[in-house]
């Protein structure tokens, strides 16, 4: 279980995120336009999995926004931001922001997700929603990098995520 602060508020997480140099469980997670897809979906390509409680708040809006610049062109990566948010609201946000080279999940048909991965919020006014959390795993999906953020409020460490992309 990770603590974690909402606010600076203590709150708790589900477990633990898979670590750096362990082979990530296998989801079944739904898109913007109702498909439910898994990891073998994405094939051998370089993931960055930016899991997040809501894309309704600043902050989270603020990674996909930021990802979504990052992985522009590289072209054996790719993004998946994870949420419990329902899909349409997952498209409208992207939609609205001209968010293009993320892609949103939503744990809408499946929550096993948040548990499987460590990351569900189990108490707290966010309980039932996602961590904010970055995975980073290589074209084999195993974990090369791993953050979870320790306040909600806080943006993840993109530089460090991204150089571990990078280093793969």
């Amino acid at each position: 279980m990770a603590d974690i602060t909402f606010k600076g508020a203590p709150i708790h997480t589900s477990g633990s995120l898979p670590a750096v140099g362990s082979r990530v469980p296998d989801f079944r997670l739904t898109t913007s336009d109702l498909t439910d897809v898994t990891l073998a979906d994405y094939g051998d390509k370089k993931k960055i999995l930016n899991i997040v409680p809501s894309l309704d708040t600043g902050v989270c809006a603020a990674s996909a926004r930021r990802f979504d610049k990052e992985v522009a062109g590289m072209d054996d990566t790719v993004c998946l931001t994870i949420s419990a948010d329902l899909p349409f609201a997952a498209g409208r946000f992207c939609k609205l922001e001209g968010v293009d080279n993320v892609i949103t999940l939503s744990e809408m048909r499946d929550r096993a997700f948040g548990k499987d991965y460590g990351c569900e919020i189990v108490d707290g006014p966010m309980a039932g929603l996602l961590s904010r959390a970055v995975l980073v795993l290589d074209g084999d999906n195993s974990v090369v990098y791993s953050e979870q953020v320790p306040e909600i409020a806080q943006e993840p460490d993109y530089d460090a995520a991204l150089a571990a992309v990078r280093g793969v």
